[in-house]
């Protein structure tokens, strides 16, 4: 045993002080030149962290192997914590700075909102599209740094240095309007002031006329299929009611303007048929006053034949088109009250056919919202056997699809964060990571599988070595499997069913 290793047991077994005080005195130089060094030369951090190393020393002296060569063991301790407190004074002092940013923005005369508003649009104009494309997302939408990295492509941290660039070569620009700004106090503004939100309803009459000027076109049918393309969750609810309302604003649309049309015949059928009443009347008084139809000339008497034949034929034409007229349009209120109910019925038709098809069910179906649902009503008729099955197959993907974005994708991938990259043994494994609790019959129909393990045609389709995946179809030509990686989630829909297949 080296004399430290005696020394440290003499403390450890003894508690025997001078050797513990024989200890500091022969290592004290070591420690405090590495902590000048790792702080920058900030004595007194030096000092902090020296005392810092023999307190660690003192509690752990006991836990230490016997054999340990404890210059090196200190060495290696005290880079440690030296690093560890120079990012504690760090965020420390970036807190103060924040603070003293912000109290200088709230003293500025004009609020610096007023100041960057006259600028900002041309400003971003300036910028790169990466850079402006940087500001837009964060501070415009509003997205964070995850949303925003899974956008373009990035990672968190990516995404958060790309905001930061594009927020210094932003100030560059408005400092060279005029406008001096901190990072700090430009960020805050952009956060708090840039989206103004639009008023209650334009973005339904906007919709609603642009879909009319294209009336007959088939736009409410493409936006059906954008919706169903992309499976926008988070903006699905809002999607199904602008659909609702703008079907029936253009349906009214086309009838209105049928109707226009007829009136407009109507009208000038009227017309002719008054003047040829007119001129019927004429004749008719003049018969009426004696004359005799031999005493007209042939002309007039024919003109006279002519006449009633194109009267009757006028009034037959004005009743018909009267009655061909369509009701009259129903209210906005009405049509969308008879669409909610025709949709409803719709998903109590889904949930009923599931009701009475249990082996068709899986617990995942819980995470099923009331979008989803609104949108499933809207995909599948049910009208024959595969319709029906291809509808249940949709019900399920769905509900999988939201387990795992909304549960399992985000608590892997915190796991492997966590674990050092590692990804998980047994999906056990995964509970404390979740973000709400998980029931054990979810848990039970998905497991972990190598890529090894799938069939040849997957494998070359795959980038990663592991994948957490549905243990067995439902269906196998129609249900898609799902293969959850740390990176990628695939899916792969309608078959061939040896997607589902192991590899031997």
């Amino acid at each position: 045993m080296t004399d430290d290793g005696q020394l440290l047991e003499q403390y450890a077994q003894k508690h025997f002080e001078p050797a513990f005080g024989e200890l500091v005195a022969r290592h004290i130089d070591l420690v405090y030149s590495a902590a000048l060094r790792v702080v920058n030369g900030d004595k007194s951090l030096a000092e902090d962290v020296t005392q810092t190393v023999f307190m660690d020393l003192a509690r752990k002296a006991r836990s230490l192997p016997r054999e340990i060569m404890l210059a090196g063991w200190l060495y290696r301790h005290t880079c440690y914590v030296a690093s560890k407190t120079v990012r504690t004074e760090r965020r420390r002092k970036t807190r103060e700075q924040t603070a003293l940013e912000m109290r200088a923005l709230d003293d500025l005369a004009n609020p610096a909102w007023e100041r960057i508003a006259p600028h900002l649009d041309q400003s971003l104009n300036q910028l790169t599209a990466a850079d402006r494309d940087a500001i837009v997302l964060r501070f415009l939408k509003r997205q964070d740094l995850r949303a925003m990295g899974a956008t373009l492509g990035i990672s968190e941290d990516a995404a958060q240095k790309r905001v930061g660039r594009a927020l210094a070569r932003l100030r560059d620009v408005l400092s060279r309007r005029g406008v001096e700004l901190t990072a700090v106090a430009l960020a805050s503004a952009l956060a708090a002031e840039t989206v103004t939100a639009a008023p209650a309803g334009l973005a339904v009459s906007v919709t609603a006329a642009s879909l009319a000027a294209t009336a007959g076109t088939g736009t409410t049918l493409t936006l059906f299929e954008f919706m169903a393309a992309s499976k926008l969750k988070a903006g699905l609810a809002g999607a199904m009611v602008l659909a609702s309302l703008v079907t029936p604003l253009v349906v009214q649309r086309q009838a209105q303007a049928k109707l226009r049309h007829q009136d407009e015949a109507l009208r000038q059928q009227a017309d002719q048929l008054a003047k040829l009443h007119a001129e019927k009347q004429q004749i008719s008084k003049r018969i009426a006053q004696g004359e005799s139809t031999e005493m007209l000339p042939s002309d007039q008497f024919s003109e006279l034949l002519r006449l009633r034949g194109e009267v009757g034929l006028l009034r037959k034409q004005v009743q018909e088109l009267a009655q061909s007229q369509p009701p009259t349009p129903v209210s906005r209120s009405e049509m969308l009250a008879s669409m909610a109910r025709q949709y409803s019925a719709r998903v109590s038709q889904l949930q009923q056919l599931l009701a009475t098809s249990p082996t068709e069910n899986i617990p995942e179906l819980q995470f099923l919202t009331d979008s989803d649902w609104l949108w499933l009503a809207t995909r599948h008729a049910l009208d024959n056997e595969e319709s029906r099955q291809r509808a249940l197959s949709t019900i399920r993907l769905m509900g999988e699809q939201n387990f795992v974005s909304e549960l399992l994708k985000p608590a892997l991938q915190q796991y492997a964060r966590d674990q050092g990259g590692q990804f998980p043994g047994d999906l056990s494994q995964l509970k404390l990571w979740f973000s709400s609790p998980v029931e054990e019959t979810v848990l039970r129909r998905w497991e972990i599988l190598p890529r090894g393990k799938m069939v040849q045609e997957l494998q070359g389709q795959l980038d990663e070595d592991w994948y957490i995946t549905q243990k067995a179809p439902v269906n196998a030509a129609l249900d898609q499997r799902i293969l959850v990686g740390l990176k990628n989630v695939h899916s792969f829909s309608d078959g061939p069913p040896s997607f589902w297949d192991t590899a031997p």
